[in-house]
């Protein structure tokens, strides 16, 4: 295989191996991590089945009852109450819907209206098992089992839910407390406060809350939506992450059932998905922050973000929590820069960064978004938007690929002269190349010239990749119904229910790819250029070997970039069919010989 060839095989692999191996480069997909004896991780017990924590524990220690009590879990119960009802409590305005559970005044379903998963909205709240619940509080850190006590209910006004319920240490004659966990919403906002007011019956005693410096936990899990199969680290994935002075640190590496305790102050924490998040709010600046990547059953795969507040030094005492909810758009995200735009008064919070972003040619990615966006402006289908953007993106680029066909084609003319250098001096490599290269300073060739405007499309693979890969508002986008039905997401001709292709690991017949390769295969057979140093076995190769191999490549994509892919073939196969036209029907005049003039 000569160099040149040499040359466009390695780009081709390096288009395709790059682009769409550059999520997985820059987010690994999550493996186990060993955990040693030093580590900050600790096992996850199993929750007690009755209201009332049973956990064995040894006794309390007292000192006075003025000074706070060191317990250890399962030596908090709720006082006995009659009367309290279990019955659901709704919260809905224009953008969700808030399910309350009484038990544990916990969260049952957190619905975004906006946004569908299949026939239903998206519920940020993935449960399995029926008792798994969002907004979950812990007497302790986050290993101790969930409160899941009956809480009476008062309905403060239209958007304010307040429970509360009455607990007690275990054994401690006067350490009633009450407990009362209060959700305020905001009808057109993804972000919610939710206060958890504690208040010693005994005045002159501290709240009696302390489990190795902690008081309680709230967390959020078992898993964020909206629903999947499995986490594949394209099509759907989970980061972990949290962001503090402009900083933001990933923890993607996370091992399944590990857990990351974060002692240091922090901005904001976040569970990511590929499209919505949930981010907590860090209002107190003691709060540790736990991102744990536990198993729950009923679930493929678990992710929970935990928050721990230490002991408190008081009677009486009120924290405030803010979570956002919500889609990954930069729109609403963008709201809590400026108190004004936002209910909360939140400024400078940065969310934006909970977004994916790319170190190559982010800012390529959003030209492109921004000329998608207009064009939709004025075409309401964004596969049909896809196509006029790729046709804009291959006028832009018409002036390298035309010098690339000149190239090729003064390649072709000078085919005969090297093929004849390379049988006059094949025993002689370094004479044979020092007289090609004699060849095309003479014949003004650039050998290098149909390769090299190759790379000036790089960036436009990389950044498209990124743009179909998860540009938000392709998430659920139309093209054609009943086939493409989602642009983020591969297509489907026919569904092979649980049967899972051997080796190759297809669970679809998809449509997509085979236009794709089609495509390739006639843009290849216009394109490729034949030289006198190729053997058959080497245009087999490029004319057939890499389009099947891109072909199983590109299997699985989002489909809004094998639209852009197939559409890109199809121009590029009719720009090359225009120029060999136009240079058949308009060929170069013949040279004038020495000593004769053209009449």
């Amino acid at each position: 295989m000569d160099r040149r060839t040499l040359l466009a095989v390695v780009l081709s692999v390096i288009v395709i191996t790059i682009g769409f191996s550059i999520q997985s480069i820059l987010f690994p997909p999550p493996e186990p991590v060993p955990t040693d004896s030093g580590s900050a991780q600790v096992s996850d017990p199993v929750a007690p089945t009755e209201s009332v924590a049973t956990t064995p524990g040894t006794p309390q220690q007292t000192t006075t009852q003025t000074q706070v009590v060191t317990q250890v879990a399962g030596t908090i119960a709720a006082v006995p109450t009659d009367g309290i009802s279990s019955q659901a409590r709704i919260y809905q305005n224009d953008t969700i819907r808030v399910v309350m559970d009484p038990a544990g005044a916990s969260v049952q379903s957190f619905q975004l209206l906006e946004h569908m998963d299949g026939e239903l909205p998206v519920d940020m709240v993935f449960a399995g098992a029926e008792d798994q619940r969002a907004m979950t509080l812990h007497f302790g850190d986050h290993n101790a089992p969930p409160v899941r006590d009956l809480f009476s209910f008062t309905q403060i006004n239209g958007n304010t839910f307040e429970f509360s319920r009455d607990f007690a240490v275990v054994g401690l004659e006067g350490s009633d407390f009450t407990l009362i966990r209060r959700y305020i919403f905001v009808p057109g906002e993804y972000m919610f406060e939710h206060e958890v007011e504690i208040r010693n019956r005994d005045t002159g005693a501290l709240v009696p809350l302390n489990f190795s410096g902690i008081a309680y936990t709230i967390g959020w899990g078992p898993q964020i939506g909206p629903i999947f199969e499995q986490l594949d680290q394209r099509i759907e994935f989970r980061r972990y992450m949290v962001f503090d002075d402009g900083r933001r640190d990933n923890f993607n590496r996370l091992g399944r059932n590990d857990s990351e305790v974060v002692q240091e102050r922090v901005s904001w924490a976040a569970l990511a998905g590929k499209y919505f998040a949930v981010i907590s709010i860090n209002d107190n600046a003691e709060l540790t922050t736990i991102l744990s990547r536990k198993d729950r059953d009923g679930v493929p795969e678990g992710s929970q973000l935990y928050l721990s507040r230490p002991t408190i030094s008081s009677s009486f005492n009120t924290d405030s929590y803010h979570f956002y909810v919500g889609p990954k758009t930069t729109n609403i995200l963008t709201l809590y820069e400026d108190a004004e735009d936002n209910a909360f008064g939140f400024r400078n919070l940065s969310l934006r960064d909970v977004q994916e972003t790319r170190v190559l040619f982010g800012w390529l990615e959003n030209i492109l978004k921004w000329m998608l966006q207009q064009i939709i402006r004025v075409v309401p289908n964004y596969g049909i938007a896809i196509i006029i953007l790729t046709i804009l993106v291959k006028a832009a680029l018409w002036p390298l690929t035309r010098r690339s066909y000149e190239s090729n084609a003064k390649m072709q003319l000078v085919q005969p002269k090297m093929a004849e250098i390379k049988e006059k001096y094949k025993d002689d490599q370094q004479r044979a190349n020092e007289e090609t290269a004699k060849l095309y300073k003479k014949e003004g060739v650039n050998p290098l010239g149909g390769c090299l405007p190759m790379l000036a499309q790089f960036p436009f693979f990389l950044a498209m990749y990124g743009l179909f890969n998860n540009h938000f508002d392709l998430r659920g986008a139309v093209f054609i119904p009943g086939w493409i039905s989602d642009l983020s997401a591969p297509d489907v001709v026919v569904s092979f229910g649980d049967f899972t292709v051997p080796i190759i690991g297809w669970t679809a017949l998809r449509g997509l790819p085979i236009l794709f390769l089609a495509t390739q295969l006639l843009s290849t057979r216009l394109t490729q250029t034949p030289s006198a140093t190729q053997s058959s076995g080497q245009m087999k190769l490029m004319q057939f070997g890499l389009p099947i191999l891109f072909f199983f490549i590109l299997y699985n994509v989002p489909s809004g970039l094998l639209v852009y892919w197939i559409f890109s073939n199809v121009l590029t196969a009719g720009q090359q069919y225009t120029y060999n036209r136009f240079k058949k029907n308009n060929p170069p005049p013949a040279p004038i010989k020495k000593g004769k003039k053209r009449p």
